[in-house]
């Protein structure tokens, strides 16, 4: 192997944690392997779990001395099965099995936690069991009660997932377990919030208003038809996607999921938002400490498609090698990354849509240049220049210098980027010399090596404006 695949990943892994990784020993471990941003999915553990979750990255940050970001979850309009008896239930082809408002389960149905779902479902409907382990389809409905026969049998378990056609479901899209949830994390400090099962745009929006004072940055989950139909106006709303193709196949033909994870992260890269493929990465480390062929397969080619990050789930939330499965995905994007370039998919070039976006197209053009460049660099409060970097993919490490800590967290889902803290400059001088100063601090740079710098200039301004190739280490005049 050639010493370019030890180079570390840019591509960012996002991890949750679960019974198998909620120990400080296990989060450093995690860390460690690469992983930058730490995932709690609502729908599983307590309130008490949740907080024990940020308390366990937030000690890991100030242990490694660098940003890590907690990502909360939400539930969403998710239909679950009640209670199954038998459980696990099995299904065969031609049962005849109810799915109740309300009320007890028997051989012959059971409840499911929508009561409306008969007045959402007609004859003919497609409904999936436990990720689309079983098959039924709608006989009648019932005063209620949706009547179906089982079309491909299997074994459910009870409280899986009940999938139906998404534009059919009169679920609202933030529902009241979704804003309990919502308040929680968000007195917790989490850094982003993910929202699940988003159909329309307006579904973000109407998360968003929920924020009050405290707004964070909405990763909306793609995982439903009208999404795919509607994401370029999601990606006008959303600060970042995460293609999770676990509904998402469920929904929609298996065989096109490949196709529209492309097409969804190529859309994601033009509008300049970051892209999370997430679901079965490596499902089989679940009780493996090897991925399959496939697998890393599916890892390299997320990388290649461009995504900002990939996602694990299970594997470090219940797996049996949860540090193992953090550290495959981590060197699989690695040697994408440096060995992969002939197999990127290349982005149809695009009008830069304002000044910042040009000076950052012109960074990445000139830190490819044959300058000798290390690293690009910007000073930010905001976080949007380091963005507008991270969209142009420049063949240099990205290292933004931002004073508010909240800032420096939300750039963990950025790709290329490494966020380190800094002071607030007094004038423009001032910010190229604690760009410098920082970089040779922490050994990224050294005396005489070429780097390009963008900012706002004078300091302060919220535009980026400026490009200057810096010359580490001499006078700024």
């Amino acid at each position: 192997m050639s010493s370019d695949a030890l180079r570390p990943a840019r591509t960012k892994l996002v991890v949750t944690l679960g019974p198998a990784s909620r120990t400080p020993k296990m989060v450093r471990g995690l860390v460690r392997a690469g992983a930058s941003v730490f995932r709690m999915n609502l729908s599983h553990g307590t309130p008490d779990d949740h907080a024990r979750i940020v308390e366990l990255v937030r000690e890991a940050e100030r242990e490694v001395g660098r940003a890590l970001a907690v990502l909360a979850d939400l539930p969403g309009p998710k239909v679950r099965l009640g209670r199954l008896d038998p459980d696990p239930f099995p299904f065969r082809p031609g049962l005849r099995f109810e799915l109740r408002p309300d009320g007890g389960s028997d051989e012959r149905g059971a409840p499911t936690t929508y009561p409306g779902l008969g007045a959402d479902l007609e004859p003919g409907d497609r409904v999936l069991l436990a990720d689309g382990a079983v098959e039924l389809t709608v006989a009648e409905v019932r005063g209620g009660v949706v009547v179906t026969e089982c079309v491909r049998g299997g074994w459910a378990r009870s409280h899986q997932g009940v999938n139906v056609p998404a534009e059919r479901l009169g679920l609202p899209a933030v529902t009241e377990r979704d804003r309990e949830g919502l308040a929680r994390v968000l007195e917790l400090g989490v850094d982003f919030v993910a929202q699940s099962f988003v159909r329309a745009p307006d579904d973000v929006r109407q998360l968003r208003a929920l924020m009050d004072e405290r707004i964070v940055p909405i990763v909306a989950k793609i995982e439903t038809g009208p999404a795919v139909h509607a994401i370029d106006a999601i990606l006008d709303e959303a600060d970042a996607i995460m293609i999770a193709r676990g509904d998402l196949g469920v929904e929609l033909p298996m065989e096109e999921i490949p196709l529209i994870q492309k097409d969804l992260v190529r859309r994601a890269r033009a509008a300049g938002r970051p892209a999370i493929v997430a679901t079965q990465m490596l499902e089989s480390m679940l009780h493996a400490p090897r991925p399959t062929r496939a697998e890393a397969s599916d890892v390299a080619n997320a990388v290649l498609d461009g995504a900002d990050a990939v996602m694990l789930s299970g594997e470090t939330a219940i797996g049996s090698y949860p540090f193992e499965a953090a550290a495959a995905a981590m060197r699989i994007a690695a040697r994408a990354e440096s060995a992969g370039g002939a197999f990127l998919a290349r982005t149809e070039p695009r009008r830069p849509a304002s000044e910042g976006a040009a000076i950052a197209r012109a960074a990445a053009l000139t830190a490819a240049a044959d300058l000798g460049v290390v690293a690009v660099t910007c000073y930010t409060e905001t976080g949007r220049t380091a963005r507008l970097l991270s969209a142009e993919r420049p063949a240099a490490p990205i290292y933004a210098f931002i004073p508010p800590e909240d800032v420096r967290r939300s750039t963990c889902l950025l790709w290329g980027v490494e966020a380190l803290p800094s002071r607030v400059p007094a004038d423009t001088d001032e910010m190229v010399a604690l760009m410098d100063e920082g970089l040779r601090e922490h050994g990224l740079a050294e005396a005489g090596q070429a780097v390009v710098m963008v900012a706002a200039s004078p300091a302060g301004r919220t535009t980026t404006n400026m490009l200057k190739v810096h010359r580490i280490g001499m006078p700024l005049r």
